[in-house]
């Protein structure tokens, strides 16, 4: 019975998916530049981008006519610059001979060329091309191992790396060679190195590409020539293989087709697509002298590859003007080129003149603009997303209504919330964000290595529940740093609590920033628009209620939260052809289970780098963070507090267990569907991307509300506990004749300040354009909270330790770990240990050179 009502549930979900097919999304808007200067255009000419021009050098075509009718094959030395796309083409120089079919790449201003041919030979020449004050200003470069044509390349970082061709007109086989020279090198010291080739065979008219740093060699043709035959045959190529400095090549993923001659490089877009544009697939290439001018033309196809599901696909078509095409010829429309360099200019991709077909040549300059497709949010989502809120803010109404007016039932909520919901709360405010994001994306782009940093809970929750609960609630206190006044002195105190409240701003523009990245990729809304409403509603919703109303928020939150990324794992798995057994099975075959990396080097999240950073990790959280500790003082007894520090830690596990998982079956779904991804998206984008344009109407609209909305009270907790640490140990130090009534009108205006130093953040994340959140919101807690756990840890556990001392150990652990960040001579997960025991060290060695008894005796 109940298998047979899982079974209609998953059917009632598939039946309502309101599935939209990303072929019909148009990822590149096509455009038309001004024509070359030439009538029937150049196949083969290098082109690149210096001090912001357009330029486009040499080539090739056959006059008028074709290589049937008479043309005869002409090389050209001509260089023609476009200085805007609606400006006009100008002549500013020429290259120093006739030449076509080399490489040329833009690096700094200027555009390098490198091997080539004419009619009569292949050259090793390597000239720096620069467009100053309309003209071309030629340097010439250390030559390559070689005279190359037909070959492909391009420039990562300062490092040109250049890969296949043929050396000889008459060639009868394809090279293997690979090399790459250092262009960042002073002058003397520039030369070409012959670097491991590629396992695959030898090949020209291939096309490379870069994705986070590594050289991808794509398809291309081979050559052979068989015993008393004189004619040099063609294999074109679908296969593929990725470069690593320092790790050497892997074969990817073969093409669906080969793309031999497409231009190139490859563009690259978003943090892990490739695009290729069109290619001869070599279907006509025996046919060629017999079609002519009855070819068909090149391909027309833009394919993707994806490098963290290791697929491609079609995502459409390269698009030409039919109209200003249609009286030259009417098959233009359906021609893409090939045999041309492919140009990023000011963000555009530009393919400038080609080959269309066999022996006929194009002038034309085709631009593609990378357009971001809004995502498939319907009426009815909305409908679920407002009438969520509702409940959201009739919830917080109600609440604060019977909130009392004072700094105690602002910041505890009087000591009344039960165990099991401050429980839930400190889960939610903790994971809401981070987990619905982050963890997925970063399940999907690697494996489940992070997960034992999660479930380190379990193992501090005991510690602190013995040792740190016990002073919180027997000193009574409101802010956690009180602690630190009572343990130390006031300075010792102020320093802890300014640190928080840094370390909860930051976080603070974080968890704005991804709420507000869902809403953009979900709805199309601008991200700075979505920033900007999610701060004003958070914060007016801050302001109206206390901690009590955030409280229960969350309570029901955590439910929507669990339930909806639940009902998202089983709607993947069910949307595959063999369930969860194909999900499980693919994800084991490709380790994307696996747990830990058995090493012990210091720089990599490798078994005990992730064991130790998590600890700590969790220590800093739960120790001496106010936005938890804060939450276990708003219950009755110690008792209860110890229940909901548990209840917490229980919680974790399965979460965890839920997000990675959908991170897993997101990268099996979208293994078999790679089209239906964004090429221009981020990976922390591919869950988001998945609830607007997979998930039925109505699911997407309560996922993204459950999320918004825990998120919100995320926010809010935060501004309430910092609000809490200003007006507690600042403005009560400052001002101690104020009145209750005084304070707590100040903590309501510092949480409406909050919310806008927030807004502010989080529109600086959009520019950081980091390529994980979560890595980055764990090197904050590494930087700022790490530092702080250690002061706590030295007060606790070392009495020997004085004022004095602590304050040394937190200034030498902070500059140092300012040096080991900036080094990277340790992974970030073990920033928080660095930090815990530097300070912890420096603190107990100054305490036990420089005893308490020797400094009050200088005083």
């Amino acid at each position: 019975m109940k298998k047979r009502f899982f079974h209609l549930f998953l059917l009632l979900f598939l039946s309502v998916a309101s599935y939209s097919s990303d072929s019909t999304k148009t990822y590149l808007q096509w455009s038309q530049l001004p024509v070359i200067p030439s009538p029937v255009g150049f196949a083969g000419s290098f082109a690149g981008v210096s001090n912001g021009a357009l330029v486009v050098a040499g080539g090739s075509n056959f006059g008028a006519g074709t290589p049937w009718n008479g043309g005869v094959k002409t090389w050209y030395d001509k260089i023609y610059v476009l200085e805007q796309p609606n400006g006009a083409w100008k002549e500013v120089g020429r290259l120093p001979h006739p030449l076509a079919y080399g490489v040329s790449c833009t690096w700094q201003d200027g555009v390098i060329i490198a091997g080539g041919s004419d009619a009569e030979k292949h050259y090793n020449e390597v000239l720096l091309l620069r467009y100053k004050n309309g003209r071309i200003d030629t340097e010439h470069l250390p030559a390559l191992p070689a005279p190359v044509a037909n070959a492909c390349g391009l420039v990562i970082g300062s490092k040109m790396y250049i890969a296949g061709g043929i050396t000889t007109p008459t060639a009868t086989h394809a090279e293997k060679n690979f090399w790459v020279m250092d262009l960042a090198a002073p002058a003397a010291q520039r030369s070409w190195k012959a670097l491991e080739p590629w396992p695959g065979p030898a090949r020209m008219l291939a096309v490379a590409g870069t994705q986070e740093g590594a050289f991808y060699l794509i398809s291309g043709a081979s050559l052979s020539k068989q015993p008393g035959d004189s004619t040099v045959r063609r294999t074109y190529l679908k296969d593929a293989y990725k470069f690593i400095p320092g790790k050497g090549w892997s074969r990817i993923a073969d093409l669906p087709r080969s793309v031999a001659a497409a231009p190139s490089p490859a563009f690259t877009t978003g943090q892990t697509h490739l695009l290729l544009f069109g290619g001869d697939n070599g279907n006509y290439f025996e046919q060629n002298a017999a079609l002519q001018e009855k070819h068909p033309g090149f391909s027309r196809e833009v394919l993707m590859y994806n490098s963290l599901t290791d697929s491609w696909s079609t995502i459409g078509n390269v698009i030409t003007d039919k109209k200003a095409d249609a009286a030259s010829n009417p098959l233009a429309s359906t021609w893409a080129p090939v045999t041309t360099t492919a140009v990023v200019w000011n963000g555009n991709l530009v393919l400038p003149g080609g080959e269309v077909r066999p022996g006929t040549r194009t002038n034309r300059v085709l631009m593609a603009t990378p357009v971001q497709p809004p995502g498939g949010f319907h009426l009815f989502d909305w409908t679920i997303v407002g009438i969520y809120f509702l409940l959201v803010i009739a919830i917080s109404v109600i609440v604060s209504r019977n909130m009392q007016r004072t700094t105690s039932g602002f910041f505890l909520g009087g000591g009344k919330i039960p165990w099991w919901a401050a429980g839930l709360s400190i889960f939610g405010s903790k994971l809401s964000a981070l987990t619905f994001i982050a963890i997925p994306a970063k399940a999907y782009a690697t494996d489940w290595v992070y997960l034992l940093n999660n479930v380190m809970i379990v193992v501090v929750a005991p510690i602190v529940v013995y040792f740190y609960l016990p002073y919180f609630r027997k000193l009574k206190l409101t802010s956690v740093y009180e602690y630190l006044n009572i343990r130390f002195n006031r300075q010792v105190k102020w320093l802890g609590s300014l640190t928080f409240v840094l370390f909860q701003v930051s976080r603070l523009g974080i968890v704005i920033y991804l709420p507000a990245l869902v809403l953009s990729a979900v709805t199309g809304i601008n991200i700075f628009i979505c920033i900007i409403g999610t701060s004003l509603i958070t914060t007016a919703y801050s302001v109206s209620g206390g901690i009590e109303a955030v409280v229960w928020t969350e309570v029901m939150q955590v439910g929507v939260l669990l339930g909806g990324a639940l009902a998202t794992l089983f709607f993947i798995a069910g949307s595959l052809d063999g369930g969860a057994t194909q999900l499980f099975n693919e994800a084991m075959d490709h380790d994307k289970f696996r747990l830990a990396i058995t090493d012990w080097t210091i720089t990599e999240p490798v078994l005990w780098v992730v064991f130790v950073g998590g600890f700590l990790t969790q220590l800093v959280t739960y120790s001496s963070d106010q936005v938890v500790v804060q939450r276990y003082l708003t219950t009755s007894t110690e008792k209860e507090a110890k229940k909901s520090i548990y209840t917490n830690a229980i919680l974790v596990i399965p979460a965890s267990l839920i997000f990675f998982s959908v991170g897993t079956a997101l990268w099996v779904y979208y293994r078999h569907h790679p089209a239906a991804l964004n090429p221009h998206g981020r990976t922390d984008d591919v869950f988001p991307w998945y609830i607007s344009n997979q998930l039925p109407s109505g699911l997407a609209g309560l996922v993204i509300a459950g999320l918004f909305a825990a998120t919100m009270s995320t926010i809010s907790s935060s501004m309430n506990s910092i609000a809490t640490v200003i007006t507690t140990d600042f403005y009560q130090s400052a001002r101690p004749a104020s009145t209750d009534r005084q304070r707590f009108v100040f903590a309501r205006w510092t949480t409406v300040i909050l919310g806008a130093l927030g807004c502010l953040i989080a529109v600086y994340m959009v520019y950081l354009r980091n390529a994980s959140i979560w890595d980055q919101y764990i090197k904050i807690i590494g930087l700022f909270g790490g530092c702080l756990a250690g002061m706590f840890v030295a007060g606790i556990f070392f009495p020997r330790v004085h004022s004095a001392g602590i304050i040394i150990g937190f200034v030498v652990s902070a500059i140092s770990l300012y040096f080991i960040q900036a080094a990277g001579i340790i992974n970030f997960f073990l920033y928080p240990a660095a930090a815990v025991f530097i300070c912890v060290l420096v603190a107990w060695l100054t305490s036990t050179i420089w005893p308490k008894e020797a400094i009050n005796n200088r005083q």
